[in-house]
């Protein structure tokens, strides 16, 4: 697209909806760019006011990607996660980086709570033993939510979210973060460990970087047993991809539902082919009203930076 001469102009580096594109499309100059931020896309926009940048937490913009945009005022990460946008480099170069705190958090909380159901009930493949003519031989009992143990790695929006809906089934709810939460009522586990020791349910809510980079283990995932099940809503470099593929191949854990994973969208042919497995292309916090709630505060924070106003979602403001 050719840039308008008077125009903000805003490059895309990731897949957005059709109304968001149209909307940016309206105020902006958009570069758009869904396939992600190769080295030929900077190099063709180099020499143009390119004043914003809508990224992701796991496309995320480096130091360097920075550099070659000399015009760039702000970057906007489409969700709550920003993980992979240098904030530091940004407060450096006098960059503004915003997010979208809780506008999928619920959205996200229904399909972690999603998961826990279908694998304790054994949705997937419990059709598909009644699609092979299996009926009368697949109607064994299967564990359910109701008095179980949740614990929950991570107890910021989505964690407390989870925890809530859980207690509508009658959880018994615990939480790892590095210190306890004064307002939080559940109890708190300093080891992680020793939470997966107590849990049936292992829900994986934290943000992702190179601080939780496999948090989750082979030792954790142990101590969660034979009968527990992990599931991963948050980013795929949490868990241990390789730790849970042997954890599930000697029966240490029961199943996993898996949202995000390392390397995605490749996914290990061990996980496409294990039965206790759940798999969801990264959708955890797509619905309608989380994917509006993030365009408005895509254009709300592009509003206010232009019109030199605080910034209410800014991560930095310089």
């Amino acid at each position: 697209m050719s840039a308008h001469p008077t125009r903000r102009q805003v490059l895309a580096l990731i897949p957005l909806p059709g109304a968001t594109v149209d909307a940016l499309q309206r105020e902006y100059t958009l570069h758009y760019h869904p396939d992600g931020a190769t080295l030929t896309v900077f190099q063709q926009l180099h020499t143009q006011p390119v004043t914003a940048v809508v990224t992701n937490g796991s496309t995320g913009l480096t130091d360097v990607q920075m550099a070659q945009l000399p015009a760039l005022e702000i970057v906007c990460a489409f969700g709550a996660g920003y993980e992979n946008v240098d904030v530091a480099a940004a407060a450096r170069r006098g960059i503004v980086v915003t997010h979208a705190p809780g506008a999928n958090a619920d959205t996200v909380a229904d399909h972690a709570l999603g998961f826990m159901l279908a694998l304790a009930r054994g949705y997937a493949p419990l059709t598909e033993a009644v699609r092979a003519g299996r009926w009368r031989s697949a109607r064994d009992e299967r564990p359910t939510l109701t008095g179980a143990t949740l614990g929950i790695v991570g107890m910021g929006r989505i964690g407390r979210l989870i925890a809530t809906r859980a207690t509508a089934f009658s959880m018994e709810t615990g939480y790892h973060t590095r210190h306890p939460h004064d307002a939080v009522a559940y109890r708190h586990y300093s080891d992680l460990t020793q939470l997966a020791a107590a849990s049936d349910f292992l829900v994986i809510a934290c943000p992702g970087g190179a601080a939780t980079r496999h948090l989750v283990n082979r030792a954790v995932l142990r101590a969660l047993g034979p009968a527990g099940y992990v599931v991963n809503i948050s980013r795929g470099s949490v868990l241990d991809t390789s730790a849970l593929i042997d954890a599930l191949r000697e029966g240490e854990i029961a199943g996993a539902g898996l949202d995000v994973i390392e390397g995605e969208p490749e996914v290990p042919a061990a996980l496409l082919h294990c039965e206790s497995v759940l798999l969801t292309p990264h959708v955890a916090g797509r619905s309608p009203a989380s994917l509006t709630a993030q365009r408005d505060a895509l254009l709300a924070s592009l509003a206010q930076h232009f019109c030199g106003v605080p910034v209410e979602f800014a991560v930095h403001t310089p």
